[in-house]
Formats: structure tokens, sequence, C-alpha cells
């Protein structure tokens, strides 16, 4: 047992890495929030619903819900740990940390160096919805809205259009028309690829996905290893917070 001069020196210490602490769960726990929230938003986001609904379709939205609802348990844990005092709790909850650190880092670069991978796989998929076009089910209502919402026609522009039964039949789809410039496109414009090119959208949804990925991978890749060894701070302070109530058999009354 410490000499009470010794404990009532510590007792500071360990007050000041609590507050320290539950305000990094606080945050912690803010960006599970954040997690689930951008999950949700890729659940039902434009460019994320062509992905879900094929075969090749991605799980990334529903990892990142559970990650988030996970992520919120655990923070408000981290809180009620540090509150309580009790070193086993705060181990607990640096295991969690390390392994969210781990999962994060290990995510990051899986990300990166496979971004080709996930590049191919959004084009085929794009390319299938495209060649199946009707105009009429589930999967062409979110291709329209893909179009219309991205302002884009086409996979790489409106020519792609040419290649597929639908532009046989109707020509090019009524989503790709340029709103914004004030046309009214005609069937006539809409099956002719010289007069289609004055009044649809120029830009390609597939290549307009690509420049705005590659555009802000750095700033991904900059957040989420940041995000990642925040991680490190949470592990760092847990560690001696453990370590002092341990040591100095502090309980908090």
């Amino acid at each position: 047992m410490s000499p009470p001069s010794a404990r009532l020196q510590t007792k500071p210490v360990i007050t000041c890495l609590k507050t320290f602490l539950v305000s990094y769960s606080l945050i912690f726990w803010f960006t599970g929030v954040i997690l689930l929230a951008v999950g949700v938003w890729g659940k039902v986001n434009l460019e994320f619903d062509l992905l879900l609904k094929s075969d090749k379709g991605t799980n990334a939205p529903y990892v990142l819900i559970g990650t988030g609802a996970i992520i919120i348990i655990f923070g408000l844990f981290g809180c009620f740990a540090t509150c309580r005092g009790s070193p086993w709790m705060l181990k607990l909850y640096a295991m969690f940390l390390t392994l969210v650190f781990l999962a994060e880092l290990v995510a990051g670069i899986s990300g990166f160096i496979f971004r080709h991978e996930i590049k191919a796989v959004l084009q085929d998929v794009y390319k299938s919805a495209e060649s199946a076009y009707s105009g009429k089910d589930t999967r062409s209502e979110d291709l329209d809205r893909v179009q219309r919402t991205l302002q884009c026609c086409g996979e790489m522009n409106y020519t792609s259009w040419a290649n597929t039964e639908y532009f046989k039949q109707e020509g090019i789809p009524k989503s790709c028309c340029n709103v914004s410039a004030g046309v009214n496109c005609t069937t006539t414009e809409l099956k002719n690829l010289t007069l289609a090119a004055s009044v649809v959208y120029q830009q390609g949804c597939f290549s307009l996905m690509t420049i705005t990925m590659e555009a802000n991978l750095g700033i991904i890749a900059g957040i989420s290893f940041g995000i990642a060894f925040f991680q490190l701070i949470g592990i760092f302070l847990t560690c001696c917070l453990s370590r002092y109530i341990t040591n100095n058999q502090y309980e908090m009354v």
C-alpha cells in the first residue's frame, strides 16, 4: 500500500488521465457515429446502388454500419470504464482499441493496394447495368438517377450507349438530357449520336467517378491513417491510467 502522501500526489495525475481519456472516448464515440452515418449514406447513395444490386455487390456500407455501431458501444464502454476506474475494464478497452487500430491499418493498406481492382469491379458493374438497361426496371431507374444526379452520360461518355440494345430501339436514355443547359431532347436527337452531342451530358459516369476517386485518394488515405493512429493515443492513455490505478490501489468513490 502506497503512503498517504504518495497517494495524494498520484490522485491529481489519475484525475488528469481520466479527464483526457473520457474526452478521447467521447471523440472515439463520435467517430463511430460518423462511420455509421457514412455506412447508411453509402447504402442509399446513388453511386453504390448498382454495386449493391449486382452479382459483384460490395458489403462496404454494411461493414461501415457494423463497425460504427461497435465503436459507439465501446466508446460508451470506455467512458464507463474510465469513470468506474476499473483496471480490467480499462485493459479490455485498450485491447479493443488495439484491434481497431490494426483493422483500420490493414483496411487502409488493402484499399490502396487493390484500388485498381475496385475500379475494375465498378466498371464491370456499370457496363453490365448499361447493357441490360430497359428503362423500366429498378436497376434502370438507379442508372437514370446516377446520370441525372452526377450530370453524366454513359460509361465513358454518351457514345457508350451506341452498343446497347436500348439505343437501337429508343436511343440514348432521356436521363442523359442536359437540362441544366435548357435543352429539350427529342427522340430524333437521342437516336442520332451526332445530334445528341449538343443536347446530352458530355462526361461519362464511370470516368467521372474514377476522376473523383483518384483526386481524393490522397485525402482519403491521409484521413484513414490519421484515424488509425488516433487509436494509439487512446491505447497509451488507457494503459497509463490502468497502471496508475493498479499500482496505487486507487478506487473512485
